[in-house]
């Protein structure tokens, strides 16, 4: 039993049950305070130190993340952890932390023994046995999280078996660097971060109607000219404009081609895949503003977008815009070898199409009945590139409104409405309603003692209680349920800093929902692993919200 009695991560579990924060006493598991919460957990009698001396014994499958973890935690133990190479087969019988492969585990699954002369872990692919070990660092005390050692620390791990496999496979996190652009360095941050809670979809929002934020040889005006805007709205998104208040602050930002390399192979070592985003054919104003003969509108050029909301000006569906995007995501195809590729597809208005009689001709030339027909053309064509390119086009649910294209998985963030209907259909499906994984919402209805948020209300016991699987679907249909992802948009998130407090914990929570079956979820278990969880987010200098 461990008494809490201040409002600080050691009193966070009460507080999400009480609503308040207040002295009191708070039974806490503090060996086996494991988030996200293992498949099966079975506790023994004694503990694992861990020395300078310890070496690691790694399969040859297993070297590389061998050798990252540790470089993890070289800085606090004080020490450079030897690893040797050693047999898949055979039992481990020296002392230390032994990796061993066994073919039979799920791909990101794995199994941990620790007794007092030895870690062993098994697991079939380099992902589970990275996920044991990132298991391993949360057995260990919170400063393993630390840059430095802290004098007196006992490096002991409790001895347990553990048998873990995640639920879904994709365990995804979303950031926006278009509103508000975000250094290097944070997203670095951001995607270890991920990996401490065993998420291995990073979704990489790079352009918008208010910044284009990655470097494209072919349009190098794209950063030259979309990259910047000259004010950002800080005040209260409102329609009128003499009650808008801008910074007056010219903001700008982009990633070179070589930073977007460095972000991809930093996030492969960590099981991490990048998803990028490039948005088409609406919320491209900064794109158009760069190339106006991309517009579907000429006659007003509108400059790189200052205010929030959805902007009106959207891309021509020429033959030369279609040559345009591709040529963008052939360039982006070189940079990440991700599977899928995001075009965005949502809030695109079709206002511009339906004034100009050269876009109406457009419609009638292709063959198709109406704008929403256009748009799915147009993504159409993307999909058929990237399909050619052996890659495969994702989108928000959008897409769906004229035709889906055939290869394209959806991403469903007004609801589950439109991840249902994609399901149904045979397409492949991201959850990733507004009412759930919006973490750009308010965290409590005490607005007056928030950080100025777009709006919305989005508890950590409302992440918690999400269920990816709609109860609609016949189990062959379930089976297009990829997994679900946060979104944290930026409009209001101007620095890395309020993005964690954004994030976190509510990410925390999210992670457990994705890895955790669902039987063995419960929020009020959740909460009594929680402070101790939040004693590594502070090792890990991680700004997250605190209890109210």
């Amino acid at each position: 039993m461990s008494v809490m009695t201040s409002c600080t991560a050691a009193a966070f579990a009460g507080a999400l049950l009480a609503g308040v924060c207040m002295a009191q006493t708070t039974p806490v598991d503090a060996g086996y305070s494991i988030i996200p919460r293992p498949s099966s957990l079975t506790a023994q009698a004694g503990e694992f130190t861990l020395t300078a001396n310890t070496a690691i014994h790694a399969a040859p499958a297993f070297r590389a993340v061998a050798h990252r973890f540790a470089r993890d935690i070289a800085d606090p133990l004080g020490a450079d952890l030897a690893v040797t190479t050693s047999s898949s087969t055979g039992t481990a019988t020296q002392r230390g932390i032994h990796l061993r492969q066994r073919a039979s585990l799920p791909a990101e699954g794995y199994q941990l023994d620790v007794t007092p002369a030895r870690i062993v872990i098994h697991a079939s692919t380099p992902a589970g046995a990275f996920y044991a070990l990132e298991t391993v660092k949360q057995l260990l005390p919170p400063a393993i999280y630390r840059k430095a050692p802290l004098p007196g620390t006992r490096w002991t791990v409790p001895t347990v078996t553990i048998e873990d496999t995640p639920r879904f496979g994709w365990r995804g996190a979303h950031l926006d660097v278009a509103r508000h652009f975000m250094p290097k360095e944070f997203v670095r941050k951001y995607i270890d971060l991920l990996a401490r809670h065993k998420f291995n979809r990073f979704h990489w929002h790079l352009t918008d109607d208010q910044g284009w934020r990655i470097a494209i040889q072919k349009y190098p005006l794209l950063t030259e000219v979309a990259s910047c805007r000259d004010g950002t709205l800080v005040g209260p998104y409102v329609t009128d404009p003499a009650r808008q208040v801008f910074d007056g602050k010219r903001h700008c930002g982009f990633y070179t081609q070589d930073d977007v390399r460095e972000i991809v192979a930093y996030a492969r070592e960590r099981m991490i895949t990048v998803v990028p985003e490039i948005e088409m054919p609406g919320h491209v104003q900064a794109a158009i503003t760069a190339y106006p003969y991309l517009a579907a509108r000429t006659d007003t050029m509108p400059g790189v977008l200052k205010l929030w909301g959805v902007s009106p000006f959207i891309l021509t569906p020429s033959d030369s815009a279609v040559q345009f995007m591709q040529d963008v995501l052939r360039e982006v195809l070189t940079l990440f070898p991700s599977p899928w590729i995001h075009v965005g597809g949502d809030e695109a208005p079709k206002d511009q199409w339906k004034a100009s009689p050269a876009i109406q001709a457009r419609i009638r030339s292709v063959g198709v009945k109406d704008e929403h027909e256009m748009q799915s053309w147009f993504i159409r064509q993307m999909d058929t590139f990237l399909t050619a390119q052996g890659r495969r086009l994702i989108g928000w649910d959008e897409i769906l409104e004229g035709g889906l294209a055939e290869n394209a998985t959806v991403m469903s963030w007004r609801g589950t409405t439109g991840g249902i209907a994609a399901a149904r259909s045979g397409h492949d499906v991201v959850m990733a309603p507004n009412s759930h994984t919006y973490f750009d919402y308010y965290q409590s209805r005490d607005r007056a003692n928030e950080p100025l948020a777009i709006g919305g209300f989005l508890p950590i016991d409302t992440v918690y209680a999400f269920e990816p699987v709609p109860a609609e679907l016949t189990s062959d249909q379930a089976k297009h349920i990829l997994g679900a992802q946060a979104q944290l948009w930026t409009e209001y998130i101007p620095t890395p800093r309020h993005a964690e407090y954004m994030a976190y914990p509510r990410l925390t929570a999210l992670s457990e929902v994705l890895w955790t079956s669902k039987q063995r979820r419960d929020f009020a278990d959740f909460s009594r692993r929680l402070p101790a969880h939040l004693l590594r987010l502070d090792a890990l200098d991680v700004n997250y919200r605190p209890p109210r």
